[in-house]
């Protein structure tokens, strides 16, 4: 099979106007990006703001393993099946971080025969939002320390100073720096640190945002760290909304471009479902649903990271519940999680191992890993349709493995999916499969079940994800995790969501533990305020929210030829 970039360079890209014409968006609501991309404009939004939405669909999937799941590529390859059967869909998929494109993924368009396009852009840059996020996000930062050096109206302690800056990058050496050094000219020398940029408040702010207003408030809201006097100080007190709201004027409005096989496909919001919500923009999704019947989009990583923020945080700020859960899954991640390759996370088998049948380890991890990410989703109230993105190695025993597995733990369908090398046609049962459970759930009339009250503290929150969803014992909170809750409940803001930045790769807080681990504790680190995108962010574990490369990072496999081609990216 050819790679995933000469298959995108050999489609041909409808012009952008047609493609947003099939969602009843006409030319003078767009605003042409470049080639096949186009910003919608604000008069366009504010006009679908109140028409009826359709119906939206959640993809996720059980816990990341190194081969990589197809998350992206199922959202993409989901939406082109439902069109190819005769269905109004598009789908809203998160922006690329050029950290993990240049770190260890190479590429975040989908991939095979359900991507976005133009993949190549899209990867590198698209519009500038991440970079407009990581502009506004520190230009607080020399505000602050502008503050600082020019009297200190605020009486900002420096010591106590929560903001950090950022840049879209995975680069260990900025997770803790000295900033001022140099003389009194450079400013108050003072400890800072640094987050990749999808980690920022700003990037939450944008995503959650409902409208410029609201973007507005929320940047004004984010509290940049304490006064002397053990006040919070805020951006508006330091006199930096207004301008972080201009420099996120454009980044705000969404991208649309179009799928492989010509469907309007918007993209916007950030990624990082382990150390911010990871989930795509409610602006995007607000459009999306006033355009098509079915709108598909993904949350971050596995559904106890990005589907659990966007049930508790997502959905409480827009209102909007999935319709339907799609459960992503492969063979190969269940041999992982039933101990085909050891008893630790992150192992690597060469390909002989990686493709030999091994139906008892299949089984293991259906019955363990994939039977709580079913019923985790399903206790909220949704419909979860489990998705096997097949890869030509999987045996017809190991598939009926995960099959049976899935249908014991309540799934309401389970199909194939081989949306990576056939299109939407790969995908048409579960398409077909998707649209009866959203039938059938819309006629039902179930409620959506968060897991708390939205007004409980914020400690019972994250007591209740840790022992429903993790299954953990508790939490284990360590002393400067209490003083800085009992700072944040001071001043009122101990109701807010909780957003648990934790490993990816395991129910608990270790990468190491596979399948369906029991008997711990969760022990949170930090607690961050995040009171403009109007949540808190725990730090559990050994959580960083400044990512490093691997050892062989996949920029060192990159180039450009003499015409400006890429060379060696994205597959």
């Amino acid at each position: 099979m050819k790679t995933d970039l000469e298959i995108a360079r050999e489609a041909t890209m409808e012009a952008i106007e047609a493609v947003a014409w099939k969602l009843g968006i006409s030319a003078h609501e767009l605003t042409p990006m470049g080639q096949g991309v186009a910003k919608i404009t604000w008069d366009a939004l504010k006009t679908r703001f109140n028409q009826p939405q359709g119906n939206l669909i959640l993809v996720t999937s059980v816990n990341p393993t190194p081969f990589g799941e197809g998350k992206t590529v199922t959202t993409i390859g989901l939406t082109q099946a439902l069109c190819h059967i005769g269905q109004s869909a598009t789908c809203v998929v998160r922006e690329p971080s050029m950290g993990p494109v240049f770190g260890i993924k190479g590429g975040a368009a989908g991939g095979g025969f359900a991507q976005v396009l133009p993949m190549e852009n899209i990867n590198l840059h698209l519009t500038g939002d991440l970079h407009a996020v990581t502009s506004a996000h520190n230009l607080l930062s020399a505000l602050i320390d502008n503050h600082l050096k020019h009297g200190n109206a605020c009486k900002l302690d420096p010591t106590r100073i929560s903001w950090p800056r950022v840049v879209d990058m995975n680069d260990r050496a900025l997770r803790n720096i000295t900033v001022g050094k140099g003389g009194p000219a450079n400013g108050w020398v003072r400890e800072d640190r640094f987050d990749i940029t999808a980690a920022s408040e700003v990037m939450a702010i944008l995503v959650l945002a409902r409208d410029y207003a609201d973007l507005r408030s929320r940047l004004g809201n984010i509290v940049v760290g304490t006064s002397t006097d053990g006040h919070p100080v805020k951006a508006d007190d330091i006199g930096g909304a207004g301008a972080m709201a201009l420099v996120l004027r454009q980044a705000f409005l969404p991208n649309i471009t179009q799928t492989l096989e010509g469907n309007p496909a918007f993209i916007h919001g950030g990624p990082f479902a382990n150390i911010a919500h990871g989930n795509s923009s409610i602006i995007a999704d607000r459009m999306a649903l006033a355009s098509a019947d079915y709108v598909v989009t993904e949350a971050g990583f596995g559904s106890d990271m990005g589907a659990e923020k966007f049930m508790h945080i997502k959905a409480a700020t827009s209102g909007k519940a999935p319709d339907c859960v799609v459960m992503n899954v492969t063979v190969r991640s269940m041999k992982l999680h039933g101990g085909a390759f050891g008893d630790r996370g992150g192992i690597r088998p060469d390909k002989a191992t990686l493709e030999a049948e091994n139906v008892a380890a299949v089984t293991a991890g259906a019955t363990t890993n994939l039977d709580r990410h079913i019923r985790n989703m399903a206790g909220f109230g949704v419909p979860v349709v489990v998705s096997i993105n097949r890869f030509s190695s999987d045996t017809e025993a190991e598939l009926e493995a995960i099959t049976n597995a899935a249908h014991a733990s309540g799934a309401a369908a389970v199909c194939l999916t081989e949306v990576h090398g056939k299109g939407g046609p790969g995908g048409s049962d579960l398409a077909k499969a998707v649209v009866k459970a959203v039938q059938r759930h819309v006629a039902d009339g179930r409620p959506f079940v968060p897991l708390f009250d939205q007004d409980a503290d914020v400690l019972d929150k994250a007591t209740q994800i840790a022992t429903r969803l993790y299954k953990a014992d508790g939490v284990d909170v360590s002393a400067k995790a209490r003083r800085q809750l009992d700072q944040i409940r001071s001043w009122g803001y101990g109701h807010l969501p909780v957003c648990m930045a934790k490993t990816q790769y395991s129910f608990s807080h270790d990468p190491g533990q596979l399948g369906a681990p029991t008997g711990f504790e969760v022990p949170v680190r930090e607690f961050r305020l995040n009171a403009g995108a109007g949540f808190i962010v725990a730090i559990l574990g050994d959580m960083m929210t400044m990512p490093g490369l691997p050892k062989r990072p996949a920029a060192l496999d990159m180039d450009m030829d003499e015409n400006g081609n890429l060379i060696g990216m994205f597959g």
